[in-house]
């Protein structure tokens, strides 16, 4: 008994530490906001805008990227999609091209070995769709090497098979602007003159090999289609071509979104302020001013480097940071979260309809995004969550009705949006009309947002948590589209986190809420599946390659604190708080907690898009391991409640 009681002091001492630490990060106005990182390809591009825009130098902001660049480059010579992953093509090819532009020699040894393995690899010929456009923009490749994409397409028909209301809404932002791009062609000014023609194999002049995602009946359907496009696309009336143009440019400013930018991701933000450029647009036309604006406001600049993130996670950071400060319990940590609530309550979209009303009209607003604004795109994975966290507010903090109708209006939202398979993608409703991403634009395979089990199980979570039952419609096709997605060795695949641990987590979470206990057949298997992973040193670890292999299952990797916190959450949601395992990797947690009272954490456990584009999260080893240390307290010390809640 006394062990016992030693230890649940030491987890309260390790609490103490991590949950200061976590309150020394929240802003004066209540919010949390981490930096997120992605790969090379975005800092790299940023210069490359510059530059395409012929924009006044800025060395010492140059200097600094390029700091950041050559840190990240690969043993392999190039650079990753993620931290010590394998060498990518199209991030080596734009993380060269910027290095060179900002004045690294080819010869200098760094540089020798990126091109070295680019020209292995066939050259920039092999490059994505998106790194090839770059390279047509700036003269490096003729934009026959492009698949076309015709802006008229924004004329055709709803009904029409391609049409941007069936893409995502990443897709729709991104590829509006640049099909303005693509019909005019205007080339980068690149003032320095810089080229990259040493990244060009002699006998490598072929496009990229078809990706795997890509089914060979479609595949050569939409390449034929390409073929057909680029033949009559010079012939189109060039009144029609004027047209599409400005509906294009009518889309963009209608959801231009301020300084928070065009979708609020910088792919979509560049795009716009190039697009604004090209239709002649002068750097100070307030349009364009403001676009360009909103990508300034990614940049991390640090004292020796810098980068650009691709977006900016907000509502996000500040609500799983609630989440946990509420598992905290102390009087300063309940009241770091209802500041935190404080901060999210105006951010709830109640007003205007955004892309989602194309295929629910009749469905009320009521989400939250995932930044700081992006009325057009609130997101579902967001709501649930910011809804559960106003819900405890309620059940455990005695916080009245103050939350109430942004409870209700959420939840409503959110399950307004339920797709007919059960299950919920993270901005629409039934986005899956898998065949577009057939089309040679899509060599991502990411131009569609279908419903994926961890959005589905936060969606089912929060319905659980509000009363809902089995006998509700949404609640039971909901638990019903999750049965049928958990894989054969109990886990399931997860899309917006390193992968089959973050959807196992999720999950359970969301059975868990619903009432199915550790008995239930898909419990039992899915916590038999996570402690078979467990490492030796007691933690887990999974590493972005699970994506990799037509998502053949997980892929082990060493043990992280994020990534051992989900784990740990999904076990005890699934009550094995009492198991081995569960101690062993609360000892990880402790063991490898550093004196500032947080975790280290280099491995990438974000997905963006699975296969293409990984995200480092740099607040999840801050709140998540915080989350797993006073969950199992509050369990040890027999708070059952609390474990019943939706997270």
């Amino acid at each position: 008994m006394n062990d016992a009681f030693d230890d649940l002091m030491a987890i309260e001492a390790d609490i103490r530490r991590a949950a200061q630490a976590l309150l020394r990060q929240q802003r004066s106005d209540g919010h949390w906001v981490f930096e997120l990182e992605a790969d090379a390809t975005i800092p790299a591009e940023y210069i490359l805008l510059r530059q395409y825009l012929g924009e006044p130098d800025d060395p010492e902001l140059e200097r600094k990227i390029g700091v950041y660049l050559r840190r990240i480059q690969g043993m392999h010579g190039g650079w990753p999609l993620f931290h010590g992953g394998e060498f990518d093509i199209s991030a080596t090819v734009k993380a060269y091209f910027c290095l060179k532009m900002i004045g690294d020699s080819p010869d200098a040894p760094h540089m020798a070995r990126a091109r070295a393995a680019i020209l292995a690899a066939g050259g920039a010929w092999r490059a994505n769709v998106f790194t090839r456009i770059l390279l047509a923009q700036f003269g490096e490749l003729a934009w026959r090497h492009v698949p076309t994409i015709p802006v008229e397409l924004v004329l055709l028909p709803r009904w029409f098979p391609i049409h941007l209301s069936r893409m995502s809404y990443w897709a729709r932002t991104v590829m509006v602007p640049l099909l303005v791009l693509a019909a005019l062609r205007v080339r980068a000014r690149n003032p320095r003159g810089i080229r990259i023609q040493e990244l060009f194999a002699a006998t490598a002049k072929a496009p990229p090999k078809a990706p795997t995602h890509r089914k060979r009946g479609w595949a050569l359907f939409f390449n034929g289609l390409d073929g057909v496009l680029k033949v009559v696309e010079p012939l189109w009336p060039k009144a029609l071509r004027r047209r599409a143009i400005e509906r294009c440019a009518a889309f963009v400013t209608e959801r231009l979104n301020g300084e928070d930018g065009l979708g609020a991701i910088y792919p979509a933000m560049a795009n716009a302020v190039m697009m604004y450029d090209a239709l002649g647009h002068p750097p100070e036309h307030p349009h364009r001013a403001i676009a360009r604006r909103a990508i300034d406001k990614l940049l991390v600049i640090r004292a020796d480097e810098a980068y650009c993130q691709p977006c900016v996670s907000p509502v996000w950071d500040t609500a799983l940071a609630i989440h946990a400060m509420m598992d905290v319990g102390s009087e300063e940590a309940v009241a770091a979260a209802r500041r935190g609530l404080g901060w999210l309550l105006p951010l709830q979209e109640l007003e205007l309809k955004g892309d989602w009303a194309e295929r629910r009209p009749d469905v009320r607003p009521g989400g939250w995004a995932f930044q700081y604004r992006n009325a057009h795109y609130p997101d579902l994975d967001d709501t649930a969550v910011v809804v559960m966290a106003m819900d405890r507010a309620r059940r455990e903090f005695r916080a009245g009705n103050g939350y109430d109708q942004a409870v209700s209006r959420g939840a409503e939202w959110t399950v307004g949006l339920q797709s007919r398979n059960g299950g919920w993608g993270a901005f629409d409703a039934d986005n899956v009309d898998h065949y577009l991403n057939n089309i040679p634009f899509a060599d991502h395979g990411a131009l569609l947002d279908p419903p994926t089990a961890d959005v589905s199980a936060r969606c089912v979570s929060m319905m659980a948590q509000l009363g809902e039952t089995a006998a509700s419609p949404a609640m039971r096709t909901g638990l019903d589209y999750l049965r049928r997605e958990q894989a054969a060795d109990g886990s399931w695949f997860g899309r917006w986190g390193v992968n089959y641990v973050y959807g196992t987590w999720s999950a359970l979470c969301a059975l868990n809420a619903a009432g199915l206990g550790g008995s239930d057949p898909c419990v039992r298997k899915a916590a038999d599946w996570l402690i078979a992973i467990q490492n030796p040193d007691g933690g887990w670890g999974e590493d972005c390659t699970s994506y990799k292999l037509d998502y053949r299952g997980y892929e082990a990797a060493p043990s992280n604190a994020s990534q051992t916190a989900w784990a740990l959450l999904g076990l005890m949601a699934a009550g094995e708080v009492d198991h081995p395992a569960v101690a062993r990797g609360i000892a990880y947690l402790q063991q490898t907690q550093e004196a500032t009272g947080l975790w280290r954490q280099d491995a990438y456990t974000g997905g963006g898009f699975p296969r293409v584009f990984y995200l480092r999260y740099h607040g999840y080893p801050a709140f998540f391991p915080l989350w797993a240390l006073a969950r199992y307290r509050n369990l040890k010390r027999g708070n059952v409640r609390r474990a019943l809640l939706g997270m």
